[in-house]
C-alpha cells in the first residue's frame, strides 16, 4: 500500500470515528427528552394498542440522531472490520460514562446568586429555579445510564458480528441487506435490554414489552429508510480511497487479515 493509500486510509478512519463518537455522546446527553414522533410530523397519535397498553410514538431525542451512529458503524464495519468497530465502540462507551461523570460533577457546583437571579423567569414571566431546571434537563438516574451503555455494547457487538456472518455469505454483494440486517438484530436487542436495566421493577413486564415493541418499530422503518445513505456514503468513500484501493481494504476487513493501526 502507498503512503497516500495508507493516510487516506488513517484520514477515512478519523473522521467515521468522529462521526460515530460525536453523535453516540449527544444522543446520550439529550436522551432525557422525550418528543411526540407524530406531533414532528404532525400526525395524530398512533394509539397502538399493545399488550393492554395504549402506546404512541413517544421517542427520547436521542433517536433523532442515533441513526448516523447506525450508518458510520455499518461504514466502520465494511472498511476495518470487527477490530475497528470494537475499539471504537469501546472508547465510546468510556466517554460517555465520562461525560455524565462531568456532568453530575457540575450538577453538584453551587449556582452563582446573580445567575439565578438573571434567569429566574420564563418569556411568559412565571418564575422559575434555573439551577434545578438543569439538573432536571441534564441529570439522569443511574440505571437508566447503566441501562442506555449497556444496551449500546450488546448492540455494538452483536451488530459487527451479524454484519460480518451477513458479509461472509454474500461477499462484497447486498450492502444493504448486511446492514440493514445487522442492524435490526442489533437494534432489537437494544430496545429491551435498556429498558429492562432501567425500569424493570418499576414499570410491569407487559408496559416494559410494550414500550420496547413501539421503540423497536420505530428503529425498524428507520433502518430500511436508511438504506439509501449507506450506499451514499460507500459511493463517496470509495470515491474517496479510489475504487479499487476501497474494495482492497474491504475485503480485508472481512477476512480479519487488515493490518489496523
Amino acid at each position: 500500500m502507498s503512503k497516500t493509500a495508507e493516510q487516506k486510509k488513517h484520514t477515512l478512519f478519523m473522521v467515521l470515528a468522529g462521526i460515530f463518537l460525536t453523535n453516540a455522546i449527544v444522543a446520550e446527553i439529550i436522551g432525557g427528552k422525550i418528543f411526540s414522533g407524530e406531533a414532528t410530523l404532525a400526525l395524530q397519535p398512533a394509539n397502538l394498542n399493545i399488550l393492554g397498553f395504549v402506546m404512541d410514538f413517544n421517542l427520547t431525542a436521542g433517536a433523532v440522531i442515533w441513526p448516523i451512529v447506525f450508518i458510520t458503524s455499518d461504514l466502520i464495519n465494511e472498511y476495518f472490520g470487527k477490530p475497528g468497530v470494537k475499539r471504537i465502540s469501546y472508547l465510546a462507551a468510556i466517554l460517555i460514562a465520562y461525560s455524565f461523570v462531568v456532568i453530575f460533577f457540575t450538577i453538584e457546583l453551587p449556582p452563582a446568586q446573580w445567575w439565578l437571579d438573571a434567569n429566574n423567569k420564563d418569556a411568559a414571566g412565571n418564575y422559575f429555579n434555573i439551577d434545578f431546571a438543569f439538573s432536571k434537563i441534564m441529570g439522569q438516574g443511574l440505571r437508566i445510564i447503566i441501562g442506555s451503555l449497556t444496551a449500546f455494547l450488546i448492540g455494538q457487538l452483536v451488530d459487527v458480528f451479524v454484519f460480518q456472518k451477513l458479509r461472509n455469505l454474500t461477499g462484497p454483494k447486498k450492502l444493504w441487506l448486511r446492514a440493514t440486517g445487522s442492524t435490526l438484530v442489533s437494534q432489537l436487542l437494544d430496545s429491551f435490554v435498556v429498558l429492562y436495566i432501567a425500569f424493570y421493577g418499576i414499570f410491569p413486564n407487559q408496559q416494559i414489552i410494550a414500550i420496547g415493541i413501539t421503540n423497536y418499530i420505530y428503529k425498524f422503518l428507520v433502518a430500511i429508510l436508511l438504506t439509501p445513505a449507506i450506499y451514499l456514503g460507500h459511493y463517496l468513500i470509495d470515491r474517496y480511497l479510489g475504487k479499487d484501493q476501497a474494495a482492497k481494504i474491504s475485503s480485508e476487513a472481512a477476512q480479519g487479515s487488515q493490518s489496523f493501526f
